[in-house]
């Protein structure tokens, strides 16, 4: 019944159509430029988050049998989760909308030990939560306060990770051992694309104006804990109290390089003090941050949470099959000395090999910084380019280590996400130590040359912040806008295209057109070329340039597109423009034919019933809920 509800679904989502004025708006450019949005934003704003907490995205190609032995056996394994599915009508992705009850969070809570405060009268503090003695909490009266979206979001990822396959089960290629996560594995093999948890705009908007638009003011760590979570709260707590804590050592060395005088005693004497109170306020620095991250993790109920005594494997793990010596239960097993092997073999080369083209490009830029101080004509500013080139350099090995070590660390094939993410730590430690520091060194050790290890050091802590900062900021954009089909290599290549053809047929015409030509209109008259019309009436195209983009309405005014080239007041460059954006924003749209105006808007399909498709998220989102 299943199948016949999925492929009914498909066939009335073919079938629906825009209205004629929706059309001629929007149809043309976003019939299926939906296509290519995959992003979160995409599925956030279109449904509304109190109906749902995880979103679970499935592969295009993914058949109708998948989706239905996976549906099974969440509820037949989690019968406390409430699952829609929903179809996307121009990405053509599948997707599970979960969320809960709260009478099956407040048992999820307790299944999973998580701590709530307990009201005064009762002794106050945290404790874990208990059905049986749900009164002394606070807040237990109040559905919507209770609970964060994190905690409710955590409940039901807790469920969902705790899905276990049976003995023998199978699913088209992929074996499950006994006891083994399934959702997990379904993601690791690329059969579930993303599972993440749905931003609620409310609160957005709130730590948006009292936390990023703030300026000198503190943070709302409480806020910020409710809302992502501890670990993020301690890493951004952390940050705030690191960062107030430089003001120190900022202000003592300002004060001390306004007191230094031009003398050799003066600078040592001042070098010397600075360094001693650097020694005194480090330790002075990790002392407080230990009280206050106590501080914290007590307020937040972390302080004496146990460690896990059971770590699961990791779902990329793989081996052989093979029944364990401990527990009797099957089990994937992968040699130790094969992970050594390759350790030895291939890892510890591949690093050295990385560290020593590091050590090639740091004397090549010392080289090049020689040959400009060399030349007396350059001015003073271009000795800093080969720094700034190192500089970038660095940073840019940095991101290509990362990704080499990633993958070395996955050939390595980890147990325990543990040891994974302990060895990926120590060779990411050691690439960054000597590609940061290697220079420093070499010029402060080997060289001994310290006003050249000012220059190298300052060049070196402005450059990667501005460009680390640049990252951060300009990465999302572009990635987001990437995701949303602005910022495709098809796209820029068919602006330039056009660009190219614009100037091409503009020099055809001034080399075929004289100011003398009785054809042309004269200055005040509304005339045009022979074949000009008619061109127009057989097929009206874009006039600047010929790209193949069809005009926002065809029974317009003719004496418009008459007037020549470009309207009045219309400048050359500006049509150049309006002709690139137009191509820019249908560049990706397929051919569609025109429909015709119907008197009135089309019918759309509303089935009601048990199991009929219905649309799902908004009044008018694109979703299709079965």
């Amino acid at each position: 019944m299943f199948e016949t509800v999925l492929q009914r679904g498909r066939d009335v989502w073919k079938h629906i159509t825009f209205s004629e004025p929706f059309y001629k708006l929007f149809g043309k450019r976003l019939l299926q430029a939906g296509r290519h949005i995959m992003s979160h934003k995409s599925w956030m704003k279109t449904v509304p988050t109190e109906n749902c907490d995880v979103l679970m995205t499935f592969a295009d190609s993914i058949d109708d049998h998948t989706l239905l032995w996976l549906l099974n056996h969440i509820r037949l394994g989690i019968p406390e989760l409430i699952i829609q599915i929903r179809h996307h009508k121009h990405t053509r992705v599948y997707a599970f909308f979960v969320t809960a009850t709260y009478e099956n969070l407040l048992r999820g809570a307790e299944e999973m030990g998580l701590r709530k405060a307990v009201k005064h009268e009762f002794g106050g503090g945290t404790r874990n939560f208990s059905c049986e003695e749900d009164y002394i909490y606070e807040n237990i009266e109040s559905e919507l306060c209770f609970f964060t979206s994190q905690e409710r979001q955590s409940i039901i990822k807790y469920w969902m990770d705790n899905l276990r396959a049976k003995h023998g089960e199978v699913l088209h290629n992929i074996n499950f051992l006994e006891g083994q996560p399934i959702i997990p594995e379904l993601s690791a093999r690329g059969v579930i694309q993303q599972v993440f948890p749905l931003h609620e705009q409310r609160i957005l908007s709130q730590l948006m104006k009292s936390w990023v638009q703030a300026v000198c003011e503190k943070q709302p760590l409480d806020d910020i804990c409710d809302y992502f979570g501890v670990k993020i709260a301690m890493y951004f707590a952390w940050l705030g109290f690191y960062t107030t804590s430089m003001l120190y050592p900022a202000v003592i060395g300002f004060v001390l390089w306004m007191l230094t005088e031009s003398d050799q005693t003066s600078r040592d004497i001042c070098c010397v003090v600075f360094a001693l109170f650097n020694v005194v306020w480090a330790t002075l620095f990790l002392e407080r941050w230990k009280r206050r991250g106590a501080e914290l993790a007590f307020k937040w109920g972390t302080l004496d949470t146990p460690s896990e005594s059971l770590e699961e494997p990791r779902p990329q793990f793989r081996g052989v099959k093979r029944c364990s010596p401990i527990t009797g239960c099957e089990e994937f097993y992968y040699p130790p000395w094969r992970r050594r092997v390759f350790r030895w073999l291939v890892s510890l080369p591949i690093c050295i090999l990385c560290l020593c083209f590091v050590f090639l490009v740091m004397l090549i830029c010392f080289e090049l910084q020689e040959f400009v101080m060399g030349i007396k004509e350059m001015p003073r500013l271009a000795r800093f380019i080969p720094k700034i080139m190192l500089a970038i350099t660095v940073t840019a090995c940095d991101e290509v280590y990362r990704k080499i070590a990633c993958w070395l660390n996955d050939m390595e094939n980890y147990r325990l996400q543990s040891a994974y993410e302990k060895n990926l730590i120590i060779k990411m430690v050691l690439f960054q130590f000597v590609n940061s520091y290697l220079s420093l060194f070499y010029i402060g050790f080997y060289l001994k040359d310290m006003e050249r290890l000012k220059e190298m050091l300052a060049t070196l802590l402005i450059i990667r912040q501005f460009l680390q900062n640049v990252k951060e900021v300009l990465q999302p954009y572009l990635y987001e806008r990437h995701k949303l089909g602005e910022l495709t290599l098809r796209a820029l290549w068919d602006l330039l295209i056009s660009v190219l053809l614009k100037y091409a047929r503009l020099a055809a015409g001034k080399a075929q057109v004289s100011p003398t030509d009785p054809a042309m209109p004269g200055p005040g008259l509304r005339g045009t070329r022979p074949g000009f019309r008619h061109l127009d009436r057989r097929e009206k195209k874009c006039l600047n340039g010929g790209c193949g983009v069809l005009d926002e309405e065809e029974g317009g005014e003719k004496d418009e597109a008459d007037s020549g080239r470009f309207s009045e007041g219309e400048t050359e460059e500006e049509s150049l423009l309006d002709c690139g954006l137009k191509l820019r924003k249908v560049s990706f749209i397929e051919k569609v034919d025109r429909r015709p105006v119907c008197s009135g808007l089309p019918h759309r399909p509303q089935l009601h019933g048990r199991g009929e498709p219905h649309y799902g998220g908004e009044r008018n989102g694109p979703f299709l809920c079965i």
